[in-house]
């Protein structure tokens, strides 16, 4: 059955914990999704081509593959074993649905990009042409096919359908898989993802490359490089744009809350613009310090309802409109944050109920229970709610972590079309700042993946499964001393393993391409 946690640090210390796992682990995978599929192309330039330039480029980005997809599978590994030791009260509640596609990732897409992994890393001379550009496909299928099946899991807590709760055994139970596997939530967030990933690993390799031309070393494998990360690039970012326009629709619809903290809209309306610049402060007028107002700011008139409903007229709901109740576009009405938090205690004092009721052999009390239960079980999670205002994600960050990604995001436009003419043209001698803007993107790529998390992991607390559990009941019952010594005790791991990546990688780039 559910229970709360009363202790705050218990609780803090365990998000921050999983948060800091979350945030290594997602330095390392972005680059092995579109690094596979670069690799893979090249390679298959090699093959048709028989040209030595492609085979030699192939192996030298394969090392840095190589590395990332290694300490990738490490930290991924510590992320998954914390389920089962600091939420474990979370892992029983949704282990039945949570479990099937993180089963099914680590036996076929796991296995799959592993397997393979070896045959492209070591099988050189070893196996024909033919099948070592096989294997390499198939770590790109592999790599992908395994972002999909773990998306598909956080979608379901961002959006939890397919389901039905089991009141005997307080567990939600999978009903219909393909409505987990391709709700709109899991869609928009594989595609947005993964080809944010790609425009990662595009920055990457024309970053790399770049400095080979500022070094004035390999300049042909430097330049053909920088064409094919190019329009890799561009083909990625507008995808990404793209994904991310759908995911903010759908966003719009499953997460409102997180919509008005990623604008910092305290009060909604018709015809809601969209702030593209803007600084948030504290106003003393308003119900609660976790509520900000934005000063400064500059908007686009009416583009925030555009993009919610393609309407530039579209009623778009604030915070406070959301906490007081509100009618959405479509014309659903939702009731206040504490209404929704009388119908989560009536929810889980029904589930109390019937339990008893079962025990007691009551058939009549079990079936009233269960009603009551099955009208308010969507607001379960609103009962464990201390306050309304405990609904509202932390605004600060959502709001400046977005903009940080789509300003950037618009960087990396310029950056593959500035690139991609560079090397075409050959202006190696002039136009200096082209390679040392591609260097500086590199960072700034992994800065605005890691933004991409914050607005979607932060932007849904307090929420680990949207309106079913908040987090302060999903943790595991233990010291929180043992929480916080091994939080520092991953920390300082992660941090060893961040370094020692990086030196080997700084190592095998300056080494270079062995050529010829």
């Amino acid at each position: 059955m559910l229970y709360e946690i009363s202790s705050t640090t218990l609780v803090e210390w365990s998000r921050w914990q999983f948060a800091m796992t979350a945030i290594y682990h997602y330095m390392f995978v972005p680059l092995t999704l579109g690094l596979s599929f670069l690799l893979a192309v090249m390679e298959t330039m090699w093959v048709r081509t028989g040209k030595e330039e492609w085979l030699h480029a192939t192996k030298f980005w394969m090392k840095l593959f190589a590395i990332n997809f290694a300490i990738g599978i490490a930290t991924g590994l510590i992320l998954e074993f914390q389920f089962g030791s600091n939420w474990s009260n979370y892992s029983w509640f949704v282990g039945d649905i949570f479990g099937a596609p993180l089963a099914i990732e680590g036996l076929f897409a796991f296995f799959l990009e592993a397997t393979f992994f070896a045959v492209m890393f070591l099988g050189w001379n070893k196996v024909s042409k033919k099948f070592h550009l096989f294997s390499t496909w198939m770590v790109f299928l592999g790599a992908n096919i395994s972002a999909l099946w773990i998306l598909v899991a956080n979608a379901w807590m961002q959006n939890p359908v397919g389901t039905e709760f089991n009141p005997l055994t307080a567990r939600n139970e999978m009903d219909n898989f393909w409505e987990v596997l391709f709700s709109p939530t899991a869609m928009n967030k594989f595609f947005h993802t993964v080809t944010s990933a790609y425009t990662l690993s595009a920055c990457f390799v024309v970053g790399v490359s770049a400095w080979f031309i500022l070094k004035k070393r390999n300049l042909e494998f430097a330049r053909k490089s920088i064409l094919l990360g190019s329009v890799f690039g561009i083909l990625s970012i507008l995808a990404t744009i793209f994904t991310g326009d759908t995911s903010a629709q759908d966003v719009t619809h499953t997460q409102p809350m997180k919509l008005a903290a990623m604008e910092g809209l305290n009060e909604g309306g018709n015809g809601v613009g969209l702030t593209v610049i803007g600084f948030l402060a504290e106003d003393p007028s308003l119900p609660s310090t976790r509520m900000k107002t934005t000063r400064y700011g500059i908007a686009i008139p009416k583009l925030l309802s555009f993009m919610s409903y393609r309407d530039p007229d579209a009623y778009v709901p604030g915070i406070q409109n959301i906490l007081d109740g509100y009618t959405s576009y479509e014309g659903i009405t939702y009731p206040s944050i504490e209404q929704r938090m009388a119908n989560g205690n009536k929810a889980i004092e029904a589930l109390t109920s019937y339990k008893q009721a079962i025990q007691e052999q009551n058939q009549e009390k079990a079936d009233s229970s269960l009603q009551i239960l099955k009208e308010n079980y969507g607001d379960i999670g609103y009962g464990y709610l201390e306050s309304p205002y405990d609904a509202i994600p932390p605004v600060p960050l959502v709001f400046y972590s977005f903009r940080i990604m789509v300003g950037l995001g618009m960087l990396f436009v310029a950056l593959f079309i500035l690139s991609w003419w560079y090397a075409k043209k050959r202006k190696f001698e002039k136009f200096r700042f082209i390679p040392y803007l591609a260097i500086a993107c590199i960072p700034l790529a992994y800065i605005a993946s890691q933004c991409g998390w914050i607005v979607a992991e932060v932007g849904r607390q307090p929420w680990i499964v949207q309106n079913l559990m908040p987090v302060n009941v999903a943790i595991t019952r233990i010291a929180s001393g043992w929480v916080v010594t091994t939080f520092w005790m991953f920390a300082i791991l992660f941090t060893v393993l961040l370094i020692a990546e990086i030196g080997i990688m700084v190592a095998q780039i300056k080494k270079g391409p062995k050529m010829g």
